[in-house]
């Protein structure tokens, strides 16, 4: 029996991730038992009648800090009893996450993490607690759950059985040489006097395949030229 990829999303909001990860593909990947998403909310870890997570900042300034003695304990229970390989801290501070971390941590097997909320997370949790930082690009959400799923959905995807063709993980954007993936196609032929390149429908898969990979560099040059670094510009035709 396959060994489940382990998921641990350390939150105060599990009710924003459940839908969207107990449905469509990452749904029938839990029910398949191919990715196991537990929860661990840091409030559970508070001692005050309020169950207080936050605190305003010193030195003063606009928001809320989360405490860093509520999240330090969640992230200790779920070490002690899931043993997580890696655990991050979803933050604008973080990398760049791109499909090379999450073939990264596909290859890990389990992994926690950590979402901030208000203002952010106190700092020592990012230096002393975390194994590393986590960003989705230049931009702030709200929290880190958008994040975390993101994360998982990536991951996931990358799994054995996640996916419904295992080829599909592989000719898709990013997956290799850093390109973006061909333009797709299906019925009708002609749409609103707009047809379908005809050498799609010509049943040579030699051609076919030359098309798709030329696309890409076509694509890549037009739309993300900052993907193809290295790449010889002379490879781009049409």
């Amino acid at each position: 029996m396959t060994t489940p990829y382990r998921f641990d999303l350390i939150t105060l909001f599990e009710p924003l991730c459940e839908p969207y990860l107990n449905g469509s593909m990452l749904g029938r990947a839990r029910k398949n038992g191919l990715i196991d998403v537990s929860y661990t909310d840091p409030r559970t870890f508070t001692e005050d009648t309020h169950r207080t997570v936050d605190d305003a900042p010193f030195g003063g300034g606009a928001g809320m800090v989360m405490l860093p003695e509520p999240l330090f304990r969640a992230i200790e229970h779920v070490r002690e009893t899931r043993a997580p390989q890696r655990t991050v801290l979803l933050s604008p501070s973080g990398r760049p996450f791109d499909q090379s971390i999450a073939k990264e941590y596909a290859e890990l097997g389990s992994l926690c993490l950590v979402c901030g909320r208000y203002e952010g997370v106190d700092q020592r949790i990012a230096d002393f607690v975390v194994d590393e930082e986590l960003s989705l690009g230049d931009f702030v959400l709200t929290g880190g759950e958008l994040a975390a799923m993101t994360v998982v959905d990536a991951v996931s995807r990358l799994l054995p059985g996640v996916l419904g063709h295992a080829e599909s993980a592989i000719s898709e954007s990013f997956s290799d040489e850093r390109l973006l993936e061909y333009p797709h196609y299906t019925r009708p032929r002609v749409w609103r006097d707009h047809e379908v390149p005809e050498v799609l429908i010509s049943g040579n898969h030699a051609k076919i395949e030359a098309w798709r990979k030329n696309e890409r560099l076509i694509r890549t040059e037009r739309l993300r030229p900052d993907l193809l670094g290295r790449q010889t510009r002379s490879r781009l035709s049409g």
